[in-house]
């Protein structure tokens, strides 16, 4: 139970962090109306590191199921909607979260399934 609690978290971690830096480091504000260039960066950007923090988040749990990913995915998603309710401004990001990055938090946590033989 605890290796679940902590794989979410990590998986989390890698999303979250990676898209702070991006924002922080590349000076991109994510509430601010971007080019459409800007966009497709931070949503392939975004969905790379969420697939990676799914991966991450299935095996550190070394599990046979995608429960841990469902979690992440559910987490991503819930914190994306707070985010749009809460939030004025431009909210690509957002929804991105909710349509692209949650579900493919679970893509990644299915591939290390796969990759491991887990799911035949």
């Amino acid at each position: 139970m605890i290796r679940n609690i902590l794989a979410v978290i990590a998986g989390y971690l890698i999303f979250a962090v990676t898209a702070a830096a991006l924002f922080s480091f590349g000076g991109i504000d994510p509430h601010a109306d971007a080019s459409a260039a800007v966009v497709a960066f931070v949503v392939v950007y975004g969905a790379v590191f969420a697939a990676i923090g799914g991966y991450a988040a299935h095996l550190i749990a070394s599990s046979k199921t995608l429960t841990v990913n469902y979690v992440l995915g559910f987490i991503i998603a819930a914190f994306a909607v707070f985010s749009l309710l809460a939030s004025s401004g431009s909210h690509y990001t957002q929804v991105a979260a909710i349509f692209v990055f949650a579900p493919l938090s679970l893509l990644g946590g299915y591939f290390h399934g796969k990759h491991t033989g887990s799911y035949e």
